[in-house]
C-alpha cells in the first residue's frame, strides 16, 4: 500500500487534533489561516486515506473503578487456533488490548478489572477458551505511560 504523503497544512492540522482531538475545523482554520472548508476536505482526505482512524475517548480507569492492570501471555495449543482464540477475547470486555504476538505467547492481551479477584476470574475465563493451552500473567503496578502523542509528533516532525 502506497504511503499517503502530508504536507505542511496536513501536519498542522494532524498537530492541532493530536493537541486537542475535539477542537472544531473553525478553531483550527483560524489558527492556520485557511477556511474551515480546507480543514474539513483536508481531514476527510485524511480519513479516507486511513491516516485518521477516529478520535478517541481518555477515560481515567482508576475512578471507574477498573484501575487494576493485568498483562496475560496465551499460549496457543496450535497457531491455527488464532483467529478463534481472538473472536473469544473480543467477547469478554475485560480484555481491553490483544495482539497476536511471536516469542513465548502467541497472543498478548491486556485486561482492566476491579482487583484482584476480578482479574483471577478473568485470567480463569480466558484459560477456558479452546485452543488456549496456558497463560502467564503480570500485573501492572502503575501505568506510566500511556500516549502516542510523542510517537506522532516525531513522525510529523521527520515528515
Amino acid at each position: 500500500m502506497e504511503q499517503f504523503k502530508l504536507d505542511r497544512i496536513d501536519r498542522q492540522i494532524l498537530g492541532h487534533l493530536l493537541l486537542d482531538a475535539r477542537k472544531t475545523f473553525t478553531d483550527i482554520a483560524k489558527e492556520l489561516n485557511v477556511s474551515s472548508g480546507t480543514i474539513h476536505v483536508r481531514v476527510k482526505k485524511m480519513e479516507k486515506a486511513g491516516v485518521i482512524r477516529g478520535a478517541s475517548l481518555q477515560l481515567d480507569y482508576e475512578n471507574l473503578g477498573y484501575g487494576f492492570i493485568a498483562f496475560v501471555g496465551i499460549y496457543l495449543n496450535r497457531t491455527l487456533n488464532t483467529s478463534e482464540v481472538i473472536d473469544e477475547l473480543k467477547k469478554i470486555p475485560e480484555v481491553t488490548v490483544a495482539h497476536i504476538a511471536t516469542g513465548r505467547f502467541g497472543i498478548f492481551a491486556k485486561v482492566r478489572c476491579r482487583d484482584t479477584k476480578h482479574a483471577k476470574d478473568i485470567i480463569f475465563k480466558i484459560s477456558e477458551i479452546p485452543g488456549v493451552s496456558n497463560t502467564e500473567t503480570m500485573i501492572a503496578l502503575d501505568e506510566c505511560i500511556n500516549s502516542s502523542k510523542n510517537l506522532l509528533r516525531t513522525i510529523l516532525e521527520k515528515m
